[in-house]
């Protein structure tokens, strides 16, 4: 049964975290600028966004008990201008204002009364998700430790999780006194560990306890759920019964499938590095993304969704797309989630959506929000302070079109090429790599040796085809050769590699056209004339050359800048 695109709606969302750890508290809504850019939502409204997760947070909307509502008002109602419909979070990572936290006995019946402020204040809305990633937020504050209030052991998790879940019950019972056609959507990281046969047992519990929050919610956990007994046993069988006599079933369970979502584990601690040990206070093991063992074949996004659909047969939406990584492998996983999607939906689930998740990048994720870190872009790049488009803008706009996509979102992620092994019983050499997808190359032009090199080198790694000029073919100088060459190869972009310029250059300046590009300039003639993108790439010197991290930024500018015409030289300092 084929699927239209246009069924399936793309939603939006910018990540909102206010997670605290000791006492402070990392709020990704300044750390991103959105605190200040009220203009940000037309940003997201000009990519055909329909739904748009957005946060009223507690902890920033009313952090000592008064609500104020200075923030959300005029960002409200300017998305309903805009014509999206906003997917309302009160709670995201979060422990609540400083007076309570997730295992405090108030700090369900607290959302509970802050949800009917805000649902008061904005009686139009439809959808809410009280508290984001519910199971997600309990592993992290109350079994690892890393956020507040950092305990680490199961009955704390279990009590967080509980706490979490009875505040959603709270929260849409209140909004339900005001708007009684609200919608929850429940959103949850979803994936599949697999293990060696040691494991198996601590593998099917950690599947069966991924479900716990949502089946919590759909009143599933009453004593004939294989978790109740456990949980029995910790005190919590009368909350259990009481929440599966009183269920509040999602309308639309929220999947957030990451490419490290599916985890491995393995007791040969040997063959891991130590950051990776770990256990369950009686066994020892190492935890892997399953990508990177060849012991496991890991379900991915699609194993998600029909695991999700066949347990709740409730409509479905990808709530988080997103792969911090290089842009190239970016875009390949947007359109492998898109994809994905489809097919699931053609078999016949009910998928309502897929969401365009970091649109303004993330913060610290690296440290998994304990420190600072470094910054991802997403669809917008706000490292240089202005939100800036990237190669994703115009994928997520072109998806729902069915519209021509951008030429590397077509080739293989590193997730589907054979140096995703890491940890392998074979030698990766001997190992057969699946069926790449070669696409439209990239056509690298210079007049370096090792710059071009390097150039290629970073390609390859990235999986990005590509030919150079003089090795993989041959070399021309005159602009009707080049023009006749790039029609018969068809390259999506030309990257020009130069060095060793005399004239002084300007630091920290904006990318500019420089007198030397006269030695490139029936080249630049050449793909103006065609329409191929065509961008330089400045070294300092010879001796320093282009290092890895300037040559993958300068592709990720020049993977942006497509279908866009000729750009100039981007100095790399």
């Amino acid at each position: 049964m084929a699927v239209d695109a246009k069924r399936i709606e793309l939603w939006g969302g910018v990540e909102c975290t206010v997670n605290r750890v000791g006492d402070a508290y990392r709020d990704q809504l300044r750390l991103s600028g959105h605190q200040g850019r009220l203009d940000d939502l037309d940003r997201f409204a000009g990519l055909g966004i329909k739904g748009l997760r957005y946060p009223v947070l507690w902890e920033r909307t009313a952090p000592a008990g008064i609500p104020d509502w200075t923030w959300p008002d005029p960002r409200l109602e300017r998305i309903r201008l805009l014509g999206m419909r906003p997917i309302v979070g009160l709670v995201h990572h979060g422990s609540g204002p400083r007076h309570t936290h997730l295992l405090d006995d108030g700090f369900a019946p607290g959302l509970g009364a802050y949800a009917g402020q805000v649902a008061a204040r904005y009686p139009w809305v439809e959808a809410w998700t009280p508290v984001n990633e519910p199971l997600t937020t309990a592993r992290f504050a109350a079994l690892y430790g890393h956020w507040y209030p950092h305990a680490a052991d199961e009955r704390s998790f279990w009590l967080a999780l509980l706490n979490q879940i009875d505040a959603t019950r709270a929260a849409m019972t209140a909004i339900r006194s005001i708007t009684p056609t609200a919608k929850l959507v429940q959103t949850d990281d979803l994936g599949r560990t697999y293990a060696t046969p040691a494991l198996g047992a601590q593998a099917d519990h950690d599947n069966l306890r991924r479900w716990a929050g949502w089946d919590l919610l759909f009143g599933r956990i009453d004593p004939r759920h294989p978790l109740f007994e456990r949980l029995d046993v910790l005190g919590f069988g009368d909350r259990l019964r009481a929440i599966a006599d009183d269920p509040c079933p999602p309308d639309i369970v929220g999947v957030n499938h990451y490419l490290t979502s599916d985890r491995f584990l393995d007791h040969r601690l040997d063959r891991y590095p130590g950051e990776l040990h770990g256990g369950n206070g009686r066994l020892r093991y190492a935890d892997t993304e399953a990508l990177r063992a060849d012991s496991a074949t890991p379900a991915g996004l699609g194993g998600a969704l029909r695991e999700a659909w066949a347990r709740y047969r409730t409509p479905i939406a990808v709530t988080e797309v997103h792969n911090g990584c290089t842009r190239d492998e970016q875009l390949r996983w947007v359109a492998q989630a898109w994809d994905t999607a489809q097919a699931v939906a053609a078999e016949g689930a009910d998928i309502v959506a897929v969401t365009a998740w970091s649109l303004l990048g993330s913060h610290g994720w690296d440290t998994l929000l304990r420190a600072d870190g470094t910054y991802e872009s997403g669809v917008y790049d706000v490292a240089g302070g202005t939100p800036r488009e990237t190669a994703l803008a115009s994928l997520w706009r072109a998806l729902p079109l069915d519209a021509p996509r951008h030429p590397v979102a077509l080739e293989c992620g590193w997730w589907e090429r054979p140096e995703r092994l890491i940890y392998a019983d074979e030698p990766l050499a001997v190992r057969p790599g699946p069926k790449p997808r070669p696409g439209r190359p990239l056509l690298i032009w210079g007049w370096d040796g090792c710059l071009v090199d390097r150039v290629s080198n970073a390609c390859t790694a990235r999986g990005i085809t590509h030919v150079v000029a003089g090795r993989d073919l041959p070399a021309c100088s005159e602009r009707g050769d080049i023009e006749r060459l790039l029609r018969t190869l068809k390259p999506w972009a030309v990257c020009y590699v130069v060095s060793d310029f005399p004239t002084p250059r300007t630091v920290g300046g904006p990318a500019h056209a420089r007198c030397d590009e006269a030695h490139a300039s029936p080249l630049i003639q050449a793909c103006s004339a065609i329409g191929i993108p065509c961008m330089g790439l400045d070294a300092p010197s010879r001796e320093s050359g282009l290092g890895q991290a300037s040559v993958d930024v300068a592709l990720d500018h020049l993977i942006d800048a497509w279908p866009c015409p000729h750009q100039p030289i981007v100095e790399q300092q």
